[in-house]
């Protein structure tokens, strides 16, 4: 949470807690599985090209896990799309 401050009509400050945006959990959706299969590559062969298992990209393709920056830049180059054609803010 943050505070806010502000002059108030009878010239006092008044200090307003507030949440933060940065406080809030926003939600990653991700287009991995629909490139890959746009592609006809199998979870495995995505797996193996980017270098984590084949349970990793089940995770991400199921929203169970939100991969680092580093596995994200990597997908974008494999895919050969940016990485906000792969991965979306939600919330």
């Amino acid at each position: 949470m943050g505070m806010e401050s502000r002059l108030d009509t009878d010239g006092r400050w008044r200090y307003l807690w507030m949440e933060s945006v940065l406080d809030m959990e926003p939600s990653v959706v991700n287009r991995v599985k629909e490139l890959r299969t746009e592609r006809g590559w199998t979870q495995e062969e995505l797996a193996s090209a980017s270098g984590v298992s084949r349970q990793s990209i089940n995770s991400i393709e199921r929203n169970r896990y939100v991969p680092s920056l580093a596995l994200a830049l990597t997908f974008a180059r494999l895919f050969r799309c940016a990485t906000d054609a792969i991965f979306k803010l939600e919330g």
